[in-house]
């Protein structure tokens, strides 16, 4: 897979390079059940047409941007793994755009010209609530003709658990409520995080989201080590850790699987190593 970062600057030189492709089209924060089936069907029409599947998302995030930075938005997985999960799916290329004021000014049909049509895209997929252009006036249903009857559309309808919509954001409210154990319904896997440990302190990488405080059940990965644990988070920091082997020192990720307890510490609180596994 290439990763291709898009901005004004560079954009006609990728324009020019570009083949023929079907785009998988949204901002894919986490990579969900909603957007693994957006992903999914634009591979099958992507074998259909015998052409390669790109995926375009956009950084930082349109709320972000349009609000001046004042509205703090909880990413929950940084631009890197979404990389990585992306070429685990088979797609061909993921363009990465630079999401600015400017762009969200772009017409409907500037955007569609500039971003799609100039890139090669031949089909769009995307979300039942996908929009674009100035204002989010551009969607789906117009998009064959904001595109001069050049790309076809196929809206990918709402994919939900419990007859609730799988999004972002109903990921993003579990988190901050502690639910972390209903996430696997949504994610298809128990949410993770990754940092560093230096034996005193867990600095979490940017772009990930800690859960609620309260004491919880994980587990920690460190190269081929897993540790069943249990964790303390106090506001939006994991409390010092204690009780690890000297040597475990460095990247380490943690995998969240259920809250036990919304008490926070009376204490200075650790992480209690529950087991330790090769």
């Amino acid at each position: 897979m290439e990763t291709i970062y898009i901005n004004r600057d560079n954009l006609a030189d990728w324009q020019g390079k570009a083949d023929a492709c079907v785009m998988a089209l949204g901002f894919f924060d986490g990579l969900h059940y909603g957007h693994r089936e957006v992903i999914k069907t634009g591979l099958r029409i992507a074998k259909e047409k015998g052409v390669q599947l790109a995926v375009m998302s956009f950084f930082p995030h349109p709320k972000s941007v349009l609000s001046n930075g004042e509205k703090q938005i909880d990413y929950l997985i940084p631009l890197s793994v979404k990389e990585k999960i992306l070429r685990g799916l088979g797609i061909d290329t993921f363009y990465i755009v630079e999401f600015t004021r400017e762009f969200a000014a772009l017409s409907p049909e500037q955007y569609v010209n500039d971003y799609l049509v100039n890139l090669g895209v031949i089909h769009a997929v995307a979300g039942f609530d996908f929009t674009y252009g100035s204002r989010g006036i551009g969607n789906l249903e117009r998009l064959k003709i904001d595109s001069g009857g050049i790309i076809d559309a196929t809206k990918v309808e709402k994919v939900a658990c419990r007859g609730e919509k799988i999004s972002s954001t109903s990921i993003r409210e579990r988190l901050a409520c502690g639910k972390v154990e209903e996430l696997p319904d949504f994610l298809g896997c128990c949410y993770e995080v990754e940092g560093m440990w230096d034996g005193q302190t867990f600095k979490l990488n940017p772009y990930y989201t800690l859960p609620a405080p309260g004491k919880y059940a994980v587990t920690i990965n460190l190269g081929n080590l897993s540790m069943l644990t249990e964790a303390m988070v106090e506001e939006k920091s994991l409390i010092p850790v204690s009780e690890l082997p000297p040597f475990l020192l460095g990247a380490l990720s943690i995998v969240w699987h259920q809250r036990i307890s919304e008490e926070a510490p009376s204490s200075r609180p650790i992480l209690k190593v529950g087991g330790l596994t090769r």
